[in-house]
């Protein structure tokens, strides 16, 4: 894939986090781990061995996964804009009419999207519906459960 990732701020500096912690500490510690396994002698009957090279093998793989989203990321800054209208990396209030209760969610990339956290997709039924609409504006979406109406009453860039 060669398309871009939006991504917000906090997210590229907790992915490159990740990314040199794996490089700097995991990487040597199951290189480590292997040279001590093979010390053990027949690595055909070594489960350390056997450990230490599964891990290994994941840990690449996140190194390669993390280098690649990194390299594609399109870090999204908000810092300029007048938050008017709801867009990538926004904070949004919502007062869901039929429930009759409000909920605030921040509009981020699939990777980032915790609901736990409040944070929503932009490519989710709710974050898509929600981008481009601006304050008081009335959004109709629908989810798995049906259709859903929100106000929109309040809008953050933070």
């Amino acid at each position: 894939m060669s398309h871009s990732v939006p991504m917000t701020k906090e997210s590229f500096e907790t992915l490159q986090d990740d990314l040199k912690r794996l490089i700097r500490e995991e990487r040597p510690r199951v290189i480590q781990d292997i040279a001590e396994a093979r010390s053990h002698g027949d690595l055909s009957e070594n489960a350390e061995y056997d450990a230490a090279k599964h891990r290994q093998s994941f840990i690449e793989g996140r190194i390669a996964e993390l280098q690649d989203k990194l390299a594609r990321a399109y870090v999204v800054d908000l810092s300029n804009l007048k938050p008017d209208k709801v867009v990538f990396g926004s904070t949004v209030t919502l007062y869901d009419t039929a429930a009759d209760e409000e909920s605030t969610y921040k509009i981020v990339g699939e990777d980032e999207a915790d609901i736990k956290l409040g944070k929503i997709s932009c490519t989710s039924p709710v974050g898509k519906a929600l981008i481009g609409h601006k304050l008081d504006d009335s959004v109709k979406v629908k989810v798995p459960s049906g259709l859903k109406e929100y106000e929109i009453v309040d809008i953050r860039y933070n």
